[in-house]
């Protein structure tokens, strides 16, 4: 696991973004895994400014975010969806049918789960996982617990993880209790992952992960198993 300590929010993104056109100017047709929430939103600026400047495109290049909130529509704007089109895709060149988030409006929920790792599996794998991490330890919707060997699946969020999501909703009773995720096993079938780790209110979390210990009880330590990691933190936002 490789640490990079960033002396601040945009020294953290520029990193981060870095390390993406390389990688897409080394592989035109990469396959990036993406994150949403505060964290990232530098990263995506940062890609959307370096492709605004004809530096890099993304035609040939796909994406398959974490998660997806079960229960609301991909134009609520309180959805991934919305979110990543806002940040992302509507400002680069990426095709709209190279463009993967999990489905969470569909009636068969469970087998829109089995369809995105073998959506996955079909392009080859993920080539750059995208994290954030959560106060609690989870990445994507992997809340403490959460076996290892999981795949993407569907989760009950903790109320601690809704109360951090509320600031996208009206109300807390607004925001959903389960969603679509793809699973600790699914983000470390990636070949590479990038985590980003930003605030003082993750600053436990970065300690706890930079201890080493791996458990359950704190999703993120999954990542210590993976060969090819680098965190990026910084502890103001």
């Amino acid at each position: 696991m490789k640490w990079i300590e960033a002396v601040s929010y945009e020294d953290m993104s520029q990193i981060a973004a870095t390390i993406f056109k390389e990688q897409l100017k080394k592989v035109k047709t990469s396959v990036f895994g993406m994150a949403t929430g505060s964290t990232p939103e530098g990263l995506y600026k940062e890609l959307v400014k370096a492709y605004q400047a004809g530096e890099l495109s993304f035609a040939e290049a796909k994406s398959f975010n974490l998660d997806e909130y079960i229960g609301i529509t991909p134009e609520n704007k309180a959805s991934y969806h919305y979110f990543m089109d806002e940040n992302l895709f509507n400002h680069i060149d990426m095709k709209r049918e190279n463009i993967y988030v999990p489905t969470g409006d569909t009636e068969d929920i469970e087998k829109a789960a089995t369809d995105y790792d073998a959506a996955i599996a079909t392009v080859g794998g993920i080539d750059i996982q995208l994290l954030g991490i959560g106060v609690n330890g989870h990445i994507g919707f992997n809340e403490p617990g959460t076996p290892f060997e999981l795949e993407t699946n569907i989760v009950e969020l903790t109320q601690s993880t809704r109360e951090a999501n509320q600031i996208y909703f009206d109300s807390i009773n607004d925001v959903p209790t389960k969603a679509i995720t793809m699973g600790i096993q699914t983000i470390m079938n990636a070949k590479k992952v990038i985590l980003l780790i930003s605030g003082t209110s993750k600053q436990d979390a970065y300690e706890r992960l930079r201890s080493g210990e791996i458990t359950t009880d704190f999703p993120a330590s999954a990542l210590h198993n993976h060969k090819d990691v680098t965190v990026i933190y910084t502890g103001v936002k």
